[in-house]
């Protein structure tokens, strides 16, 4: 192995957080990776990870090699597919991770397309709702919807993710349609999240913020879900639209208090600072983009 690749391995023993983790991402025995992390330390003269029976931690000099040689990598990587000769080849894997209902019902389409147009590109997904941590897991690149906060990642903005709240006609006609905000207190509410309180804020025509306490008679951690218990006259929900588009589009839910505006968040592709981003994934963010615009085909109900 040269040094280039002992860097490679010695970055994954860091942002994996132990020699067990990064052999799993990397593939191969944990006495290879723990031996060649000693042969590194032996050729460099210093040691670069301080290991005790209980954990591991970057000595001064391995986190200001883990920071040069992250720099380097990123460089080299860049380098190469400026010099590649073959700048539209997109290959290797992509590992990608995306909120379960976002990924299940609109990354499929797109994914196929994105694969046949470059076949030589291999796919690791991960669809979840947990928070995945891209460098420790190994990932380059997630699909994140609402307000980032992790400083350490780079993000780029994808569409706009708008919300609805609507009931199935059914349950309006036994409860009565709300006409104004406070009517919601009078029905039953389905609720993502099992907070054990939930606000509604919106925004009036006169551009006043106004909240109201709403009554959870159900309560899931999965969109998808809460959508099939409202088409099921089970009460009133306030959901995304890529979530609930094709139950509003068939009329079996139908939105109410389109006077008032909504919260509104972002989908963003994130991936982490100060790295060299794929071309495999440069691609993919600019295909998402076009394909769903700042007007996505599930606002059009």
């Amino acid at each position: 192995m040269g040094q280039l690749e002992d860097m490679e391995m010695f970055v994954r023993v860091v942002e994996a957080g132990s020699i067990t983790e990064a052999a799993e991402q990397l593939n191969v025995a944990k006495s290879a990776v723990s031996r060649r992390l000693k042969e590194l330390e032996a050729r460099l003269g210093s040691q670069l990870i301080s290991r005790t029976t209980r954990r591991s931690n970057l000595t001064e000099i391995g986190a200001h090699y883990y920071e040069q040689a992250t720099a380097i990598l990123s460089e080299v990587n860049e380098l190469n597919e400026q010099t590649s000769g073959a700048p539209t080849r997109i290959e290797g894997t992509l590992k990608l991770t995306a909120p379960l209902s976002f990924g299940l019902m609109h990354l499929s389409d797109v994914l196929h397309d994105y694969a046949t147009l470059y076949p030589d590109l291999s796919f690791e997904l991960d669809f979840s709702d947990r928070q995945i941590n891209l460098l420790k897991e190994g990932y380059e690149l997630a699909i994140r919807i609402g307000e980032l906060k992790d400083s350490s990642h780079q993000a780029k903005r994808l569409t706009s993710i708008r919300f609805v709240l609507c009931a199935s006609p059914t349950y309006l006609a036994k409860k009565g349609t709300p006409k104004v905000l406070g009517d919601l207190t009078e029905h039953d509410f389905i609720q993502y999240g099992l907070s054990k309180t939930n606000h509604l804020e919106v925004i009036d025509a006169q551009g006043e913020r106004h909240t109201v306490a709403l009554d959870s008679k159900i309560k899931a951690t999965n969109g998808e879900f809460l959508v099939d218990m409202a088409t099921k006259h089970h009460g009133i929900i306030f959901i995304p639209t890529f979530i609930a588009y094709e139950a509003l589009i068939r009329g079996d839910l139908v939105p109410i208090l389109q006077q008032y505006q909504l919260p509104n968040l972002d989908a963003y592709a994130v991936y982490p600072k100060n790295r060299f981003l794929s071309q495999r994934c440069r691609y993919l963010i600019d295909f998402l983009i076009k394909r769903f615009g700042d007007d996505p085909y599930w606002d059009k109900f």
